[in-house]
């Protein structure tokens, strides 16, 4: 008789978006006259922007031609887009990546669950709490010890290591979901120096770097020593709108090195052995993003999406509601007023004003008594739903 994989046991049965989505969705039956606004889920409303459509009719155009057409692709990505993702460190960050320490996916929600196949088990695995779910499910599944360093109003959610810090593999996310808080580059520094001590990994989740506006580092490679002790994965589903599009990238350095092994040839391993790559049509398209009319034409699109938050932090600071994000983030996180639980002040925004968010507590222990809001909506939705909010 076949074995199952009994971690599953230790899951929640369904994940934190599912559970918001059936609750809207019995709501809009229930309530066919009334117009629902949705801040919750962090999916993109804009569409793709020219550049990158027209890359992709081209390459669908080559495809179907016997002198064009390409197959199997190369499991890391093609080096046309490696390069550019390299350059674009280079010219946008000040970082020296090669294209060899780059590797294309399908996003990097893939990749963060993926990655810990190069790890053993016996990992003792730090994630912040609030956390992105991923993070935690991703290790639950494979029976690994998971410990919380603890985001909160004192640290404005963004935990720091100190001489009780412990651990072996650290996951950090800045611009952070869901919080909307972004570290400095003093603060990353700190995590820096203490893997570097302690031979520990950092995960670094980078994929809001684009929203990024003020001197913060959009890279944890801008801090020196960083090839040493990090792995750092980004998306184009918030850059450039691939949410459905599918695409992203992990950046493992050839410095990276632990036991005589190179996780850089790990990843490469792993790639070619249980991923087949993404396909060329799309990776045209990625690489559409890093041509001059491109980069201005997302930052366009990102620019709408800071303005809806900008919106958004104008009406919760007038009524006194304290927060994070909102700025060089597209979340904002309140606290609940008069003193709701994240789950009661969602269902009297989605009852009462029709206005969808999400809960805190689903982003674990410390979300409790807090709220995320996306801005990823038309500004005319965003202005409608603080009108609401507001009362």
């Amino acid at each position: 008789m076949y074995k199952i994989n009994g971690n599953y046991a230790n899951l929640k049965e369904s994940y934190l978006f599912t559970d918001i989505a059936k609750k809207v969705a019995n709501y809009a039956a229930a309530n066919p006259d009334k117009k629902l606004i949705k801040m919750g889920i962090g999916d993109v409303t804009q569409p793709l922007i020219p550049e990158v459509v027209e890359a992709m009719k081209k390459a669908a155009g080559e495809m179907g031609s016997k002198e064009t057409f390409r197959g199997y692709g190369p499991e890391q990505g093609y080096g046309f887009l490696r390069e550019k993702i390299a350059e674009y460190y280079l010219t946008q960050m000040n970082v020296q990546l090669d294209a060899d320490e780059i590797f294309v996916s399908d996003g990097a929600k893939s990749d963060i669950g993926n990655f810990t196949d190069l790890l053993s088990d016996d990992n003792v695995i730090v994630v912040p709490d609030p956390v992105y779910p991923v993070y935690v499910d991703s290790n639950l599944m494979l029976g690994r010890r998971i410990e919380y360093i603890y985001g909160n109003e004192s640290n404005n959610f963004l935990p720091l290591p100190d001489e009780k810090t412990t651990g072996d593999v650290f996951y950090l996310c800045s611009p952070n979901n869901p919080t909307g808080a972004v570290f400095s580059r003093e603060m990353l520094r700190k995590w820096v120096d203490f893997a570097l001590k302690t031979k520990s990994l950092i995960l670094f989740d980078a994929a809001y770097e684009a929203f990024i506006r003020e001197d913060l580092p959009r890279s944890i490679y801008e801090i020196e020593g960083a090839k040493e002790c990090a792995v750092e994965f980004c998306s184009f589903s918030k850059t450039a709108g691939f949410t459905g599009t599918r695409c992203g990238y992990t950046v493992v350095p050839k410095a990276l090195k632990i036991d005589g092994m190179s996780l850089n040839k790990m990843w490469l391993r792993r790639q070619t052995t249980k991923f087949n790559g993404v396909s060329y049509v799309t990776q045209r398209g990625a690489e559409a993003v890093f041509t001059p009319s491109g980069l201005l034409n997302v930052r366009k699109t990102i620019d709408g999406y800071l303005e809806n938050a900008k919106i958004m932090t104008k009406t919760v600071r007038e009524k006194g509601i304290w927060f994070t994000g909102g700025v060089n983030s597209p979340y904002l996180w309140i606290q609940c007023p008069d003193k709701m639980s994240s789950w009661e002040y969602f269902d009297f925004l989605l009852n009462t004003y029709q206005v969808v968010g999400t809960p805190g507590s689903g982003f674990g222990k410390n979300g409790e008594g807090y709220f995320r809001l996306t801005a990823f909506n038309t500004k005319e939705n965003t202005i409608e739903a603080m009108k609401r909010i507001s009362k």
